[in-house]
């Protein structure tokens, strides 16, 4: 059973939502990454989200764009984030892994070899941001051969019949996108979540997450009570930006300790 269903298996019965943060591999540096990863998981992630970092994140607001920068900037590839999860690995078989990025990386590499070299790197899941189902057969098709969880997005734009078609397709969980427009920006309004979640549940048994827009432990306790998980990046990625590196491991800590308790 992939990590991925195990960890909200065991959430379920434990009767509370899962807390995602999201952060960008390589940024501030790539040495920094698994120490990170440890030390979000110490202070109460249950999945990690890791941004594999492109050149050009549409979907991205100005915070998570910059991390990409200082990633790319930094030398930070996909093979280096397979890497990377692979490295995590060594002191954790338990926490899921979901990278999350774009398609052009994966492009370059190959589905297979991509496919392939995620397994081996035990990734649990992958997002696409910019690969729509009606393109995303071949590459869904050799993740779920190689045991990883293809995870896709729903916005508050997306038609029943739409959400039907996604779901049919998707594992792991299902991303729902809180707000129009781009990581980060504007606030959320938790009764039209608390809809557009209801809806969805309609038409799928997966579990899903919320995120975009969740910048506080007040917030994401609201979102877990109509969700499964609460999926928090930006908040996080502005830590990076702005915390001494002496500093960040700490800090990252006590703000994720602070979400966990909003849940």
């Amino acid at each position: 059973m992939n990590r991925l269903n195990k960890c909200f298996n065991l959430l379920r019965t434990q009767k509370r939502a899962a807390l995602i943060p999201f952060i960008t591999a390589g940024d501030p540096n790539p040495e920094l990454t698994v120490p990170l990863m440890h030390k979000l998981v110490e202070a109460g992630a249950d999945i990690i989200e890791l941004g594999v970092p492109f050149s050009d994140p549409m979907a991205d607001g100005p915070v998570i764009q910059r991390a990409s920068e200082r990633a790319l900037a930094a030398g930070t590839s996909l093979h280096q984030v397979l890497k990377l999860v692979k490295n995590f690995r060594v002191d954790n078989q338990i926490t899921p892994i979901v990278l999350m990025g774009y398609l052009n990386p994966i492009e370059i590499m190959g589905y297979e070899a991509f496919s392939q070299n995620a397994q081996n790197a035990e990734v649990d899941g992958v997002l696409t941001v910019d690969l729509p189902i009606e393109e995303g057969t071949a590459l869904n098709t050799l993740l779920r051969s190689h045991e990883i969880a293809p995870i896709f997005l729903l916005a508050p734009t997306t038609t029943a019949e739409r959400i039907q078609r996604i779901a049919a397709q998707a594992d792991g969980y299902l991303y729902y996108v809180s707000l129009k427009g781009v990581t980060g920006s504007a606030d959320l309004d938790v009764n039209s979540v608390a809809e557009k979640v209801a809806e969805i549940r309609q038409y799928s048994n997966l579990p899903i997450a919320v995120g975009f827009g969740i910048k506080d432990a007040e917030t994401a306790g609201k979102i877990a009570k109509v969700s499964d998980a609460v999926i928090v990046g930006s908040a996080l990625v502005t830590l990076v930006e702005t915390v001494p590196q002496s500093e960040l491991l700490e800090t990252m800590a006590n703000v994720v300790r602070e979400l966990r308790q909003g849940l």
